[in-house]
């Protein structure tokens, strides 16, 4: 069974704690982990890019002039996408680029990223993380002593004081345990998790 050392915030070890082998020791697939990411990636982008065609454009329906006689081009009414200010032809409309792989394939990936940070001994877990008021020079004192500058903190719940102590601080982001992804985990160095979040990232991986 995998094992690692329970800090406190001043850096020194108060217990230890055993990880599970089927979550933290796993072999890691670079391309299970590129799939997952590729996918979380493609899930974040807005596809909002868009125009207005001839039946957006606000205007008239009136044809512009007669038929034949006049010695011009056949127009049809003031949104001909010939004229300026009329529709785009063939422009892009509001799409979603977002896609799924398997939920297998998703856990899976988790499963290789928490192993990943535990082989390359950049997972640190603390027993708690409390902060008594909302404090970023506090906060920042508390990673000095940890020794961490660009780390993602899992917590097993809302912690509203660490969560605003920590959102103006480059490089470092506070995530909940529901929200725990293959990016956010690969995306920094150290992956810090509080004692209590652990015990819910194992039940949520072996439902």
């Amino acid at each position: 069974m995998a094992v690692v050392d329970v800090l406190n915030i001043q850096g020194k070890k108060v217990s230890q704690k055993d990880l599970a082998d089927d979550l933290f020791d796993v072999a890691v697939k670079p391309s299970v982990l590129h799939e997952v990411i590729t996918m979380q990636l493609a899930c974040r982008r807005s596809g909002s890019a868009s125009v207005k065609h001839r039946s957006d454009v606000t205007g008239s329906g009136r044809k512009l002039f007669r038929q034949k006689g006049t010695g011009r081009a056949r127009r049809g009414d003031i949104k001909d996408p010939l004229l300026r200010g009329g529709g785009v032809i063939f422009g892009p409309d509001p799409r979603s680029y977002s896609y799924k792989v398997p939920k297998k394939v998703r856990r899976l990936a988790l499963k290789m990223a928490l192993s990943s940070k535990f082989h390359d001994k950049d997972l640190m877990v603390l027993n708690q993380f409390e902060l008594q008021q909302v404090k970023t020079k506090e906060f920042v004192s508390i990673l000095n002593i940890l020794g961490i500058d660009n780390g993602l903190i899992v917590t097993e719940k809302k912690d509203e004081k660490l969560e605003l102590s920590a959102r103006n601080v480059e490089n470092i982001k506070v995530l909940r345990s529901d929200g725990l992804n293959v990016y956010d985990i690969l995306r920094y160095k150290k992956l810090v998790l509080i004692e209590a979040s652990v015990n819910t990232i194992e039940g949520r991986l072996r439902k």
